[in-house]
């Protein structure tokens, strides 16, 4: 079941001028596995990650977390 929220984050994508519009926990789950660094917030995005898939946790809760995640680990782009 797909677990989508909104409104997206956007982030840098590995193609060049490109962005992605990210609604999906299961999307984030993809691009989080691709950041090359990997801070506290990213950490706290993954764990919250296999939360959010399994239902445990709102999906706007972890919305936020991987758009923290993004802003530390410079991937975040604005709307």
């Amino acid at each position: 079941m797909p677990r989508w929220f909104a409104p997206p984050v956007y982030v840098r994508t590995d193609r060049p001028g490109f962005r992605l519009g990210v609604t999906r926990v299961h999307t984030s789950a993809e691009e989080l596995l691709k950041w090359p660094n990997r801070g506290p917030r990213w950490r706290l995005a993954a764990e919250a990650c296999l939360s959010a898939m399994d239902g445990k946790m709102p999906t706007n809760e972890f919305r936020l977390l991987f758009e923290d995640a993004a802003q530390e680990e410079e991937m975040l782009l604005p709307d």
